[in-house]
């Protein structure tokens, strides 16, 4: 129904945009392993074609050096160096690939306490992009972890296999 203002003319509403769902984050375990490479296309491109973001965790695991404590210090703050070097590296591909900046965090302890933590903490994380390895040893430790508490894990998980090829993944995004 039409409301009228002063002069009676008739005032119709501005239509309203639809509410927009809330943006999906897909969040990547970013380490060293080769299958990284697949998460992190596959979370890329879901992301930009799904108007979300990436986030990525990188996890400073304990030094297990503790004769000197001095020469623990220095390792541990070598290991964030590279830890942000890698990062910043990651950081561009995301970048280039997804056409948003994506959300770091960077944790220090356990890896698989610390991306449980993240999980459970995080309310805007919306999947979890996991590379599987290729190799005789299974998937990868993550991947172990995470399959023994899927029902209780707080958000979806997509397993990326580690022998996709990039088209493979672009096909399949």
């Amino acid at each position: 129904m039409n409301e009228e203002d002063e002069d009676g003319a008739a005032f119709v509403p501005p239509e309203r945009e639809p509410a927009r769902p809330p943006s999906r984050t897909f969040v990547c375990v970013v380490d060293e392993s080769a299958e990284l490479h697949q998460a992190l296309r596959y979370a890329c491109r879901r992301a930009k074609n799904t108007g979300g973001r990436v986030a990525l965790l990188y996890v400073l695991e304990p030094v297990e050096y503790q004769h000197w404590m001095a020469v623990g210090h220095l390792m541990a703050e070598e290991r964030r160096e590279q830890a942000e070097e890698l990062l910043q590296v990651v950081s561009s591909v995301v970048q280039k690939l997804s056409g948003t900046v994506p959300v770091i965090y960077i944790r220090e302890g356990n890896l698989t306490e610390q991306l449980m933590q993240l999980l459970e903490s995080e309310s805007e994380l919306s999947v979890l992009v996991l590379g599987a390895a290729t190799g005789s040893d299974g998937p990868g430790r993550i991947i172990t972890y995470v399959m023994k508490r899927i029902g209780r894990l707080p958000i979806p998980v997509t397993f990326v296999p580690g022998g996709l090829s990039d088209e493979q993944i672009d096909a399949i995004t």
